[in-house]
């Protein structure tokens, strides 16, 4: 399979290409700072230079050319609500334009576990600009022709991975989830046809990766 991953300096977008290079696929990794291109070789991807904020759907969907599916692992880091909104929002939902205009099909989302307007905070709060941001890109992804599927991690951490996960967790109890479970889980929901069009939320658990991601 040919992979290309938006975002590919992240640190859950490494482990992904790491573990997706390692078992024989084809990763191109998007990286905006041309100096993280030997970062990105080493996990055994191959980098393209893209600034996915300013470029266009049509610049998009040429970088994707060739490619089985894409993953979204992008964000603006938070601190500047302007730049929050151009890549978690209106990044994203160009890069899925761009795959509907390349013929891609298959598209995962890397979000978070509490992406919906049930849970968004108040305006003032700090948080509001990412919340609506993704929320946002969600919502236009369910409502495309891709055949998607929404990861929502809780609150990531450096932990090792376990390879085990829970679905659907309580968000007001600990959402612990480690950077390395969420790469097995794209990893995962690549590989699982019942993942399409799936929202699967999770946190660290007790399940298996593959177990959680095909019953989603």
């Amino acid at each position: 399979m040919k992979i290309t991953i938006i975002g590919g300096h992240g640190k859950v977008a490494l482990l992904a290409a790491t573990e997706l290079a390692r078992r024989g696929d084809s990763v191109t990794s998007i990286i905006r700072n041309p100096d993280h291109v030997a970062d990105i070789a080493a996990t055994g991807a191959t980098a393209l230079v893209l600034d996915v904020e300013s470029a266009s759907a049509a610049e998009m969907a040429e970088a994707f050319k060739g490619s089985d599916a894409i993953v979204w692992s992008a964000g603006a880091g938070g601190g500047n609500p302007d730049r929050t909104y151009a890549v978690d929002r209106d990044a994203a939902i160009r890069s899925m334009i761009a795959a509907e205009l390349a013929g891609i099909a298959r598209y995962v989302m890397v979000s978070f576990l509490t992406a919906d307007t049930e849970h968004l905070v108040p305006l003032d709060d700090p948080f509001y600009p990412y919340m609506a941001a993704k929320i946002a890109a969600d919502e236009h992804l369910r409502a495309s022709s891709l055949d998607y599927t929404i990861l929502g991690p809780g609150a990531l951490t450096l932990a090792d991975p376990t390879g085990l996960l829970n679905q659907d967790p309580d968000p007001a109890s600990d959402t612990s989830t480690s950077r390395s479970n969420t790469a097995l889980a794209i990893v995962a929901a690549l590989d699982e046809p019942a993942s399409i069009c799936k929202t699967i939320n999770f946190t660290d658990g007790t399940v298996p990766v593959a177990e959680v991601v095909a019953r989603a």
